[in-house]
């Protein structure tokens, strides 16, 4: 489906009027529905017209959500006459902030970008979700690297409250601050790092991370009791195993290995999470990770 969004000034949270999202995933509908709770026009493109779909289906089922939660401000036909899905990014034109949010995967995040920044306007805003890639590397390519920065959201994205703002060195300092408010905007606070590898959260995250797997592999505690002394001992919201899972164990690997290249062995995978991924044990969504999960 093909809508044209007025890209405007601004909603009255102070969020863009326009807001297109790359990927219809968890990450790019819950970013989609941060952006409809805060008042724009959100169209979400995809590869094709079945993952068109079930990004639409993604994203209502989760402002309906939080309407029945009490924690959205109008009924969901109202969300639903904001929200459009399409095939093309020529649906992006109007926006005023597009935000990247395909796989980590260096190759395809270039080919995306440009290919977005090719059909909006100069003072459009570009920003890629990306939890670990350089945004230089990925502003390399770029007509207008100053519009281009990266924001890095948080997996539940409707119920985290931390979004990552990653100046890149061409990175307008206008448009960081045009970031911050966005942020503060859809009711998130936002925190803003150098781009520098995994920048904070990733860096800090994943090292914490995998070493909690060397644990489990050494047989130091179980992934329960690992999980518990984060918790309790030092008040973490979920342990590093569950969240592991959370994330994904592809996913967690993935960054891993781009740190371990860029920041040296201290982040070399465990052997014990490269196995669980070639299983295809990669956490919640898979059913199984260091925990079991209803897949469905």
């Amino acid at each position: 489906m093909s809508d044209v969004h007025e890209q405007g000034p601004a909603t009255a949270a102070g969020a863009p009027a326009a807001v297109g999202v790359l990927g219809g995933g968890r990450m790019g509908a819950g970013i989609a529905h941060a952006f409809l709770l805060a008042g724009s026009r959100v169209t979400v493109v995809e590869r094709d017209a079945d993952a068109a779909a079930a990004a639409a289906q993604r994203v209502l089922d989760s402002v309906e959500a939080s309407v029945a939660r009490g924690t959205a401000d109008e009924d969901a036909a109202a969300y639903a006459a904001r929200f459009a899905t399409s095939t093309e990014v020529a649906d992006f034109a109007s926006c005023g902030l597009v935000v990247e949010a395909v796989p980590e995967d260096l190759e395809l995040k270039l080919d995306a970008l440009t290919r977005v920044e090719r059909v909006l306007g100069p003072e459009a805003a570009l920003a890629s979700n990306t939890s670990s890639i350089s945004i230089d590397q990925l502003a390399a390519l770029l007509d207008r690297p100053a519009r281009f920065v990266g924001m890095h959201f948080f997996n539940p994205v409707p119920a985290s409250t931390l979004v990552e703002i990653v100046r890149g060195e061409a990175s307008d300092p206008a448009l960081v601050d045009e970031a911050r408010g966005w942020v503060r905007a859809i009711g998130k606070t936002p925190i803003v790092v150098a781009d520098a590898p995994g920048f904070a959260s990733s860096r800090l995250g994943v090292m914490l991370g995998l070493e909690a797997i060397r644990m489990l592999e050494e047989g130091v505690a179980s992934a329960e009791d690992v999980d518990a002394a984060m918790t309790l001992g030092y008040k973490h919201p979920v342990g590093p195993l569950k969240l592991t899972d959370l994330v994904g164990l592809d996913v967690r690997l993935g960054i891993a290995e781009y740190l371990a290249q860029t920041l040296g062995d201290r982040f070399e995978p465990p052997a014990l999470l490269r196995r669980m991924v070639a299983e295809g044990k990669l956490g919640r969504k898979s059913g199984e990770g260091f925990y079991q999960w209803d897949a469905s």
